[in-house]
């Protein structure tokens, strides 16, 4: 790696409701490289890395994999957003039937794909899920997203409740296929939970690598059996006495 590389930052890209803070510090802690943090709309954020504009990617799959690898990291809770107020605070969780009166906003930025969406729909869709938020504390509707999504936005006159049956939304991270390099290696390393002594994901210096087992040691001659008896010399054989 050429002084110029070291001096570039490694640079994470994340969209709205992913919290990136214990892979950043475990980062810090073991790799030198400065690491960049970039908040993208999670509709760019698969061109933003495929663009080069970031070396890897948190994001919400489904994406278009053209030229890009993914793995995906965990699946995230989908919850109803309503008034404090509301019927559904008594209850723990509720089932996307229970939705059938309402009307349920769908803002175009919304990560959940429904198979048939939900409830009455409204005149209009809300151009972005903070946009629908602020709608539900104004007493329009009610709004389902991602559960990291309400906590992004959350409001004191709001609450959320699980919807046990709703379509999740799925976490991943991605990065260009051309472009795996040693650095990206060890970020995936570091979302897998590797710890820093393993040896996927990083080039182990002469000092870290496992010592060549030592030679095993020659077993200890055995000790020569003793041909004397116990209680002094056998009276076999003597003479009697005349």
């Amino acid at each position: 790696m050429t002084d110029a590389a070291k001096d570039l930052p490694f640079r994470l890209a994340y969209v709205p409701g992913v919290t990136p803070t214990k892979w950043v510090r475990v980062w810090n802690e073991r790799i030198d490289t400065r690491l960049e943090l970039i908040s993208v709309p999670a509709d760019d954020a698969a061109d933003f890395v495929r663009a080069g504009q970031a070396d890897v990617s948190l994001l919400r799959l489904p994406i278009d994999r053209t030229d890009l690898s993914a793995i995906p990291l965990y699946t995230e809770v989908s919850v109803v957003v309503v008034p404090k107020d509301h019927v559904y605070c008594a209850a723990d969780q509720i089932l996307v039937a229970d939705l059938a009166g309402e009307i349920v906003l769908d803002p175009l930025d919304n990560p959940l794909h429904w198979p048939s969406p939900p409830g009455e729909r409204a005149a209009e869709r809300p151009a972005s899920t903070a946009d629908a938020i602020e709608l539900v504390a104004a007493g329009v509707g009610v709004v389902v997203v991602p559960q990291s999504l309400a906590r992004l936005h959350h409001r004191k006159d709001l609450t959320y409740r699980p919807v046990t049956d709703a379509p999740e939304s799925r976490i991943a991270l991605a990065w260009r296929e051309d472009h795996t390099t040693e650095l990206v290696e060890e970020f995936i390393g570091i979302v897998r939970g590797r710890t820093a002594n393993s040896s996927r994901g990083r080039t182990q210096s002469p000092a870290e690598k496992k010592p060549a087992r030592k030679p095993a040691k020659a077993p200890r001659p055995a000790k020569a059996r003793s041909t004397t008896r116990r209680g002094g010399p056998s009276r076999r054989g003597r003479g009697r006495r005349p």
